[in-house]
């Protein structure tokens, strides 16, 4: 698993991925060095606890930032499966795409107001705990130098919420100001794949532009907003090739949505595949049809002909080897309840979306309790393979890439600039 769960918030999922323990210990390590150049002379266990501190701090703005977006998401009717922490800020799952463009415009413009707002708020608070009159850089130097730990904190919070903000509404899809771009452009057409195609090859072009300015800096080239040096230059670079792979996922999703519109469940999906008895063995499951066939997994149908759970190969892994001439599939089943299922008359596409946000390869199709067949995501791909034209054959894209369903994602790239003075990434 890439991700652990630390929490749960109006019913969404909080969780880190593991990328983000690197991101933080390199913030808290490039924090310890910037906090001792504004107090040299604080203890080092000292500097280290606000570094800590003030890591965490932002990262909790962060996930502000995208309870935000879920929270507008979800009073839009949207459903929000988790927000993530990752390398490059957070994540939010939202399993579909709004209803509207009005819908859109808010859901995306939430999260860098909340940012900004947050920025602003924490440097009026600094202002009240610590009033600063800067003049010049050396008072500015000597008034920093005067504040304690609580004003030091709130400091460098605000300019950096403000900056995360800011960055954020930079139009490139699927940034908060690409998705912003494409409210506006859903909204002036009425096309909603238009926009995203727009708003797709905006997020690519930008994405080229970061990554050229990235490099350009590592040779000393200055940008404004953003500086020079080795450091700054390759995370700006980072930064615009994970926009740019973002965005060219987006474009190739819209490409497989529009091969896939107007096709149901029941043009592809298998009929009259194989089944299995609850009472029957693990061992015979394993020897009779699992071995012999191509499933990794098959329906449970009981004596009435009902659909009762789906038995697959990780559930075959869990039972001793020993054990399985005595263990009854009906034991290590997953019943029918708890699994998601489709019907005939289901759009492809929605099921399609199902198969790859869950990460399964099928999805028993069951019409009244009864099972009628089976999609499976491999026959998918291989229609796919066999009818679709990728973008760059079509002439209408970017470069294509693997079949992968985005969930929409506001995802909060800190500044490079500001990187380089204070991630030192």
């Amino acid at each position: 698993m890439r991700s652990f769960r630390i929490g749960r918030v109006l019913g969404i999922d909080l969780r880190v991925d593991w990328s983000w323990v690197f991101i933080f210990v390199l913030l808290t390590w490039n924090l310890v060095s910037v906090f001792s150049g504004w107090h040299p002379d604080w203890a080092r266990v000292g500097v280290f606890a606000l570094a800590a501190a003030a890591s965490l701090t932002f990262f909790g703005c962060v996930l502000l930032h995208e309870l935000a977006h879920s929270v507008v998401a979800m009073a839009h009717g949207l459903r929000v499966r988790s927000i993530t922490l990752f390398l490059f800020g957070g994540v939010s799952n939202i399993e579909q795409e709004p209803p509207s463009a009005k819908a859109e415009f808010l859901t995306a413009i939430v999260g860098p107001i909340a940012s900004i707002a947050l920025g602003v708020g924490f440097l009026a608070l600094a202002s009240v705990v610590t009033p600063i009159a800067v003049t010049d850089p050396e008072s500015a130097w000597a008034a920093m130098a005067q504040m304690g730990p609580l004003a030091t904190l709130l400091v460098w919070l605000g300019p950096i919420n403000i900056m995360i903000g800011v960055f954020n509404m930079i139009p490139g899809f699927p940034l908060d100001g690409g998705r912003v771009l494409r409210s506006i452009i859903w909204g002036a057409t009425g096309d909603l794949r238009r926009a995203t195609r727009w708003a797709s090859g905006s997020g690519q072009l930008i994405g080229w532009l970061l990554i050229g300015g990235g490099i350009a800096m590592t040779f000393g080239a200055h940008l404004p907003f953003f500086g020079t040096g080795l450091i700054s230059g390759l995370w700006l670079a980072f930064i615009g090739w994970f926009l740019h792979g973002a965005a060219t996922r987006a474009s190739t999703k819209l490409a497989l949505d529009e091969a896939l519109d107007g096709m149901t469940v029941e043009q592809l999906m298998q009929r009259q595949g194989p089944i299995v008895a609850p009472a029957v063995s693990v061992a015979t499951l394993v020897h009779r049809q699992l071995l012999p066939g191509d499933d990794r997994a098959l329906p449970v149908v009981d004596a009435d002909g009902r659909f009762v759970g789906l038995v697959g190969i990780s559930d075959v892994r869990a039972v001793p080897l020993d054990q399985w001439a005595a263990t009854p599939v009906s034991t290590i089943m997953r019943n029918a309840e708890s699994l998601t299922v489709a019907t005939p008359e289901q759009p492809l596409v929605k099921a399609f979306e199902v198969l790859a946000l869950q990460d399964i390869e099928q999805l028993p199709v069951v019409v009244n309790g009864t099972v009628v067949g089976m999609l499976r995501r491999r026959d998918i791909s291989r229609w796919l393979e066999l009818a679709w034209k990728p973008p760059v054959a079509r002439g209408r894209g970017g470069p294509g890439s693997a079949p992968v369903v985005q969930s929409r994602a506001a995802s909060d790239f800190p500044p490079p600039h500001h990187a380089g003075r204070h991630r030192h990434a």
